[in-house]
């Protein structure tokens, strides 16, 4: 039984993680981290927690465990880790944003991979240290990646994607205030989101020409899920396009390519991407839902501790989505 630590689980990422790991079979955790609710149960912050477990958050850290995840804000994990140094031993996985850039990739003696496990799974499985991606990142890399590797990504990229209220985090704000968010829709940080950063590396990353990313992010009225869809020009036919995408996902256990239309109940509460694709004239329209913190978070940081401690990777993640 691996032992697990989680810094930070009071938020949305930590409940989901926490969540996950009491349901997996391999792992037990050790410890919860919370500066805030240290001595109050961990259902405190997560009702939907109550009878599934006894512990309690704590104040103190154990830095000999054998995985230790990261739920910190963006900034935040650098100067954690400055304060508690963790054995050489320990598995390191991040889930903000510090170190997935190559230029922020080593701190302290390690070098963090970026824990996209569509694309660097063999890498993945021989790192400790692991930077797992933005839940935009993940979406619209997805959706973008067969293409990339083909060399057949050089017009300009459009995506307009919208994400559930649960990706501004736990902390309420004018935009997550029920009374604003519900019955209402609107844009944020247009063509200038953080992860565009780490969508660009991961394309750039196959040596081929890739055109310009103009990328729109919505507020969606609902609380989890992310849907993107993303349009190009395209030479070939839908076919092809298919082929491209089934032969890169060929191996993937979480990514499907989907011959209806999309919707987001597909994958919410589940580790899922699906994919649809859809041709008009000269433009492929490529449709990619995930739930934001499943497979944009939570979801993915257990995929990829199985594949790092050499898990089977869906362990503890055969979820199910409810469409109605």
């Amino acid at each position: 039984m691996a032992k697990i630590g989680i810094i930070g689980g009071s938020g949305y990422t930590g409940g989901e993680l926490i969540r996950l790991l009491l349901n997996h079979s391999d792992v037990t955790i050790d410890f919860v981290y919370s500066t805030t609710r240290a001595g109050k149960k961990i259902s405190s912050a997560h009702a939907d927690l109550i009878g599934a477990t006894d512990l309690t958050f704590t104040g103190e850290v154990n830095t000999q465990v054998d995985v230790v995840f990261l739920c910190l804000g963006h900034g935040n994990s650098s100067n954690f880790l400055k304060e508690h140094k963790f054995s050489e031993e320990t598995v390191i996985i991040d889930l903000s944003n510090d170190f997935r850039l190559q230029a922020d990739a080593t701190f302290q003696g390690r070098t963090y991979v970026y824990g996209l496990p569509e694309l660097n799974k063999e890498a993945i499985k021989k790192t400790d240290a692991l930077a797992n991606p933005g839940c935009f990142a993940t979406a619209i890399q997805l959706g973008l990646l067969p293409l990339a590797k083909a060399g057949v990504l050089q017009e300009d990229i459009h995506v307009n994607a919208v994400t559930g209220s649960t990706g501004a985090g736990v902390k309420p704000g004018d935009t997550t205030h029920f009374s604003w968010r519900n019955n209402n829709v609107s844009w944020y940080k247009p063509f200038t989101h953080q992860h565009l950063g780490e969508i660009g590396e991961s394309l750039d990353s196959f040596d081929n020409p890739t055109g310009k990313i103009y990328f729109l992010p919505n507020r969606g009225n609902f609380t989890r899920g992310i849907l993107a869809t993303i349009y190009t020009k395209f030479n070939g036919s839908t076919e092809e396009a298919k082929s491209l995408f089934t032969d890169f996902y060929q191996e993937a256990k979480f990514t499907q390519v989907v011959d209806e239309p999309i919707h987001l109940k597909q994958v919410v509460n589940t580790n899922n991407c699906h994919i649809h694709l859809h041709k008009h004239d000269d433009i492929l329209l490529i449709t990619s839902a995930i739930d934001n913190l499943l497979k944009g978070a939570s979801g993915q940081a257990v995929q990829n501790m199985n594949l790092m401690l050499g898990f089977k990777e869906s362990k503890g993640l055969k979820l199910k989505a409810g469409v109605f």
